[in-house]
């Protein structure tokens, strides 16, 4: 029984190694002209963004908001590497819609930089690596490549217009329900907008307790984590959007944690320690519940074929 299994296992890995060789043999007539082409592409690429991409990733590194765009770019080349052998017997159709596509995507660079406007300029590589694609590898290519192109867009920290427009109401929620939730505790509150009043000090709901770091973190992390396991798309689509919900609750929660801890313990070290700390600890429970909700669906998905 187990040379029966074994010998199939190894005709599988026998044969993609065989399509990889081979379609590497009948690639090495145009290595040469291929290789050329895309240094002197990547080399202008980098001539037209390298101010862009240094300021992008100084960002990620002192906005801790997106830390995470540290992560997208080794997942999304690592999703290229994973798909290489089918993306290898890909058929090539090159384009020239990909040049307006490509043009398009310049005339956005340049509006950013004459604009002053960061995320246009960010936007715009995307843009042209799509163009890049379409041009020289056809619409089939495309699609191949069409999710780690688009995963790309999650390192992109979003306009600080959109930005004020989201965190606000994300205080004003969190405040709302952190202030219904700290008189079951027998605490009486007293909320003014993203203030909560409480008996031994005011606790004030700014823009980094809004939520807005856990809630892009774990909405990339649902993203990778939909990924890996190669869910049906409904599922990783509505695992992505459960995040939002999960990481606003995690929140909430994390400010009644540190009400309480004001309230009943030492407000200098619930404002300190326990404001830092808690913020991993919820953020560790959000990822738990992430997984559950997606065993949740699963077990869903089981009962309704089962039915």
């Amino acid at each position: 029984m187990d040379e029966y299994v074994s010998v199939p296992m190894t005709t599988a890995i026998t044969q993609d190694a065989k399509v990889l060789e081979n379609t590497r043999k009948a690639w090495l007539p145009r290595d040469r002209h291929l290789l050329w082409g895309a240094l002197l592409i990547a080399a202008l690429l980098v001539a037209a963004y390298l101010r862009v991409l240094a300021k992008l990733v100084i960002d990620w590194w002192q906005i801790p908001d997106w830390s995470q765009g540290f992560l997208v770019p080794p997942f999304a080349a690592y999703v290229l590497w994973r798909n290489r052998a089918r993306l290898l017997r890909t058929e090539i159709v090159p384009t020239w819609s990909g040049v307006v596509l490509v043009a398009f995507g310049l005339l956005v660079l340049l509006l950013g930089i004459y604009g002053s406007d960061l995320f246009f300029s960010r936007v715009s590589l995307v843009i042209v690596l799509t163009g890049l694609v379409l041009c020289f590898g056809g619409g089939k290519l495309l699609t191949e490549m069409r999710f780690a192109l688009l995963v790309l867009l999650l390192a992109i920290p979003i306009p600080a217009i959109l930005y004020t427009q989201i965190t606000f109401p994300l205080q004003i929620l969190a405040s709302k329900l952190a202030s219904a939730l700290l008189p079951l505790f027998g605490v009486p509150v007293l909320r003014e907008g993203n203030i909560i009043e409480l008996p031994a000090m005011n606790l004030e709901v700014a823009e980094a307790c809004s939520g807005i770091r856990s809630l892009m973190s774990l909405l990339t992390l649902s993203i990778f984590y939909g990924y890996f396991l190669e869910r049906p798309i409904w599922r990783r689509v509505a695992l992505a959007l459960a995040s939002v919900p999960i990481a606003i609750a995690a929140n909430a929660l994390r400010l009644l944690g540190t009400g309480l801890s004001v309230q009943y313990w030492d407000p200098e070290k619930a404002m300190g320690f326990f404001h830092d700390f808690s913020g991993w600890v919820m953020f560790l429970v959000s990822l738990v519940c992430l997984v559950a909700v997606d065993q949740a669906f699963g077990l869903f998905q089981l009962k309704r074929r089962q039915a």
